[in-house]
């Protein structure tokens, strides 16, 4: 079986890391030069999934890998979605950008 990607936990995910970040819908919606929040809300309702270049930018604005926005049916060993790994990558993340030279 191919890996697949569960539209409604992603959307999950994403609202949790929103919440996590404190980014409000009308935040995602400028970030991403969106013209409504009407996307932004279909996936976190799980009715749809964010566009690859919305995910790529979507992981620059939250400062986690696209895979820890993602929840489907392949098998990890690390669980992206545990709430302390998030929290560990962001904070690498915020480290590696404080300190990055480019």
């Amino acid at each position: 079986m191919y890996p697949t990607i569960d539209m409604e936990a992603t959307g999950k995910c994403i609202h949790r890391i929103m919440n996590q970040r404190k980014f409000t819908v009308k935040d995602v919606q400028k970030y991403l030069n969106l013209s409504s929040v009407q996307s932004i809300y279909h996936w976190l309702n799980g009715q749809s999934v964010p566009t690859v270049d919305n995910l790529y930018a979507l992981s620059e604005l939250f400062q986690l890998p696209v895979d820890a926005m993602i929840v489907g049916n392949r098998k990890y060993h690390v669980s992206f979605y545990d709430e302390t790994f998030c929290s560990r990558v962001y904070v690498y993340y915020r480290e590696v950008k404080r300190l990055s030279f480019w």
